[in-house]
């Protein structure tokens, strides 16, 4: 099946980002008690930064850019408001080949816009308005009048109204859904699970998959998942990867340790990657590996869109096990 007959729709949040970092006051701080790492800046005080960097982030539009750069055709549907930050995520999109053309605004709220504090790390501290990107309406969600093969969705602040109707409208015209929901659709278990009925694939890391299903190991809620969906993955951090398609159960590990300069977006690189390529019609295997390439060369830059992998990289093995799933 060739990519560039494939349509995604990609729905979520977008932001503006701003990556404060090179600053002496970002080293992390360990509590010993709590086995924690903080970044501790004085009340009061000046703190240098020596570098800054503007990028644009939301789940959604990460997504949009991984399947335009690998050939798809993607629509982003979110919300942002009449202001620089709105302009800026559509000035990256438009650069990105993404079709624009079924954004909302709002009129009572800015554009989500993050000031993210880098440590030396990779890890960060976010301070975040998320504004127009989590004040959604059913109304500016409207898919009926576009012809796609996928619905992605991206965390859409608990709005279970417009989530309900994007998948039964998604549903009704024959697409299928990957859904990556976030903490305030997860804080409602039971609400999340009735939607599951009409998703596909559902990728969330160990912590969230606990809160849906039962399991103590990976592999266990991964089969446990597939009660709901026809692809579950779980993600364990730099324990690597568990997905199942019912089929079989791909179990991986790290794609490459490289050393991490900013780790958002990974999880947006790594769902995006995965359905970049099972879209396809390429193995679970082949989606896992460059799913875990596109988020490892994320981390290795600033900002959530720089590192996302063009079409035609040459992928490399990884550690992974693949067996038939136990009737």
């Amino acid at each position: 099946m060739s990519g560039k007959n494939i349509k995604i729709i990609s729905v979520g949040a977008a932001v503006q980002d701003v990556f404060l970092s090179h600053s002496e006051e970002f080293l992390p701080v360990s509590d010993t008690s709590t086995k924690e790492q903080f970044m501790k800046l004085e009340l009061g005080a000046k703190a240098d930064v020596n570098n800054i960097t503007f990028a644009t982030g939301g789940g959604a539009t990460n997504a949009a850019v991984t399947f335009t750069r690998q050939g798809l055709h993607a629509v982003f549907m979110g919300t942002v408001g009449h202001d620089p930050a709105g302009q800026a995520v559509l000035d990256d999109l438009d650069q990105e080949g993404v079709d624009t053309s079924h954004i909302s605004y709002s009129d009572k709220y800015n554009t989500g816009y993050s000031v993210l504090l880098l440590a030396p790390t990779g890890e960060r501290t976010i301070l975040t308005y998320r504004g127009a990107s989590t004040h959604y309406h059913a109304k500016n969600f409207d898919i009926g009048t576009i012809d796609a093969d996928w619905l992605y969705v991206s965390s859409m602040a608990g709005c279970f109204d417009v989530l309900d109707k994007l998948f039964s409208d998604a549903k009704r015209k024959g697409m299928k859904i990957m859904f990556n929901p976030g903490k305030r659709e997860l804080a409602h278990p039971n609400k999340l699970r009735a939607l599951l009925e009409d998703v596909d694939i559902l990728s969330v890391n160990k912590e969230e998959m606990a809160q849906l299903v039962e399991g103590e190991s990976s592999e266990e809620l991964v089969v446990h998942a597939l009660n709901y969906v026809k692809v579950a993955i779980v993600s364990d951090g730099p324990k690597g990867v568990c997905a199942s398609d019912g089929k079989t159960i791909v179990k991986a590990g790290m794609y490459q340790d490289v050393k991490v300069i900013d780790r958002t977006g990974a999880g947006d690189a790594f769902g995006s990657g995965f359905l970049s390529q099972w879209a396809t019609g390429a193995s679970l295997v082949d989606s896992i590996v460059f799913a875990s390439a596109n988020s490892t060369s994320v981390v290795q830059y600033i900002g959530a869109k720089k590192g996302i992998l063009h079409h035609g990289v040459k992928l490399h093995q990884m550690p992974l096990q693949e067996q038939q799933l136990k009737a």
